[in-house]
């Protein structure tokens, strides 16, 4: 079988897997109080250029929804793209750790929003007025759930909104290395730089196995997430585990040798898979995610070989009209990892031949 439905198939990277074996050893302090875990924010403050508050949790959906509870009172609204992972994958988690702040899905193609469609939302809900949520927070996704990326002007633009307005700007990285990798800049210039207020910094779908940060650029904003993240069961007794991984993922550049990998291997599979007649790629790719749509008949000898994809939402608002998904095609989603191997491509893209 070749798995390529998701990135979360594959289980820890060598090196992470190593630290983690040593960080078993003896005794250490518990609830992060260990040094892997201070090496491990010592470090992220080194890949961002900047002064942070760190807070190591298990999971994305964690990560995200804590980062939103942080940025938002129970009244408040979060705008974010309608068919992003907080809005559509996480089973309401940031609505509950938040207390009940409403998220606002907003439009666009390609997995994006514009800040002039945001602004427009934002219009919608006077501050202010008892009877409407208070803007409190937007949320973009960096890489989004279409497989693309906002640049850095994107970015910027709809942190020009969000000063203007008094709202926190939340970043979703669960594939933040393989975004940094494919537009080629700092962690700085994708977060802080462009205004980002805090991120979350995924490792789990790079390396590592069970391992995300919530980095806040301001302190301020991180005044009570050590209570936040105790009272959600994602302060971990013996945080030297998360500490650890952290440390081993970032030491070396080995999270972005890990993301250029998984980049390239989605590059050779949406190179093959374009040459191939009756296929399509809706949406760019830019990082490791292939989204294709397949005639059937290819889709079926595919997973008759074993091959493993994820099927696609057909009527996702981030395709164009022109893209719409025929009686006799599929949708799927392709997701590289950073054990990927050359020749499993190779093989998918003949298989599709038939």
């Amino acid at each position: 079988m070749i798995n390529l439905a998701s990135d979360n198939v594959m289980g820890a990277s060598q090196q992470v897997l190593e630290a983690l074996i040593a960080a078993n050893h003896g005794a250490e302090a518990a609830y992060g109080s260990d040094h892997h875990t201070a090496e491990a924010e010592e470090m992220l403050a080194e890949v961002f250029e900047h002064e942070v508050k760190v807070f190591l949790v298990a999971t994305g959906t964690g990560a995200n929804a804590l980062a939103l509870a942080a940025l938002s009172p129970p009244w408040g609204a979060i705008f974010c793209h309608e068919e992003s992972h907080v809005a559509d994958d996480e089973c309401g988690a940031p609505e509950m750790f938040t207390d009940g702040a409403k998220l606002i899905g907003l439009p666009g193609l390609n997995g994006k929003f514009t800040a002039e469609r945001l602004e427009t939302a934002i219009a919608r809900y006077p501050k202010g007025v008892v009877k409407a949520v208070q803007p409190a927070a937007i949320s973009i996704s960096q890489v989004t759930e279409s497989g693309t990326l906002y640049s850095l002007e994107e970015i910027a633009r709809i942190a020009e909104v969000a000063r203007k307005h008094d709202l926190g700007l939340h970043l979703d990285g669960a594939r933040f290395a393989n975004a940094l990798v494919s537009l080629g800049c700092t962690p700085a210039e994708m977060t802080w730089k462009a205004g980002i207020d805090v991120v979350s910094f995924g490792a789990t779908k790079n390396g590592c196995l069970a391992c995300e940060a919530v980095v806040f650029f301001d302190p301020a904003r991180a005044e009570h997430f050590p209570f936040r993240r105790k009272r959600s069961g994602h302060t971990l007794s013996k945080g030297r585990l998360l500490g650890a991984q952290m440390s081993a993922y970032l030491r070396n550049n080995h999270w972005l040798d890990n993301a250029r990998h998984a980049n390239a291997m989605a590059k050779r599979l949406v190179d093959g898979l374009s040459t191939l007649p009756g296929v399509r790629t809706p949406w760019s790719t830019q990082a490791n995610e292939v989204f294709a749509v397949l005639p059937k008949s290819t889709a079926k000898s595919l997973a008759d070989a074993g091959v493993r994809a994820a099927p696609w939402y057909e009527l996702s608002v981030s395709l164009s009209p022109d893209q719409k998904i025929g009686s006799n095609e599929v949708f799927w989603r392709f997701v590289t990892n950073f054990e990927t191997k050359a020749e499993h491509i190779d093989q998918v893209i003949a298989l599709a031949k038939g």
